[in-house]
């Protein structure tokens, strides 16, 4: 089974052929499914010929916004639409949970809260799961049928089902514990409020459920075995 990466954004310089980019993250995360996997930067104008090109789609994190301004981003929604009306599963984490959500006519803003970064606990239909976060932006507006399957006091919409075969997700699965060090020194450094920083650094030796819920991204991306 193949499973199309679009990958829309690039993991910190300094860490790159250490820990991989964001498509390499998910191919680690997803290992021993039986995916083959294609990557498609598609932050860098490198797009498939279209939905067919693979059995189930997944839409990777990013430092931009949804609602900003690339030459990356119409395409990409055109995409997310032509892949929801060939019927083939879709998964987006973080800006690919908002893309979508945008896409298929919601709404996304940076959330007055401010920023969920590291392990942070969600109500996934009924189970507590943790997961590592990095973002700021939030799906404010659901998009028409969507149901919200995860959730905490942070970030409402924090997951969404659209159908039977689209699932979003705020958090990052594919984010380790250096991962998430690695972006705090990188990325989080005189951007954003130490207090928030520190913390997440303190529970950087927590568990996470990354494996647990990447067998719940399998089972929507199974989906598409044709």
């Amino acid at each position: 089974m193949r499973i199309g990466i679009l990958q829309t954004g690039h993991s910190p310089d300094e860490v790159r052929e250490e820990m991989g980019d964001y498509g390499q993250m998910f191919t680690r995360l997803l290992a021993g499914q039986g995916y083959d996997f294609a990557i498609y930067s598609v932050v860098d104008g490198i797009f498939p010929e279209g939905p067919d090109a693979a059995d189930g789609w997944l839409i990777t994190g990013s430092k931009y916004g949804a609602y900003e301004d690339h030459d990356w981003i119409p395409p990409l929604e055109d995409l997310i639409r032509a892949i929801r009306d060939a019927d083939l599963p879709l998964v987006g984490v973080c800006f690919g949970h908002q893309i979508v959500a945008q896409a298929l006519g919601g709404r996304v803003d940076k959330f007055e809260g401010g920023w969920a970064i590291g392990r942070q606990v969600y109500d996934i239909d009924g189970e507590q799961i943790a997961l590592n976060a990095w973002h700021q932006d939030q799906v404010i507006k659901l998009p028409p049928g969507a149901r919200v399957f995860a959730s905490n006091d942070f970030c409402v919409n924090a997951g969404l089902m659209i159908g039977d075969k689209i699932m979003t997700i705020q958090p990052h699965p594919e984010f380790t514990a250096p991962m998430i060090d690695a972006l705090i020194q990188y990325r989080g450094r005189g951007k954003i409020s130490e207090d928030i920083l520190s913390k997440a650094t303190d529970g950087l030796t927590q568990p996470i459920d990354a494996q647990k819920f990447a067998n719940q991204m399998a089972e929507i991306l199974n989906k598409g075995d044709r």
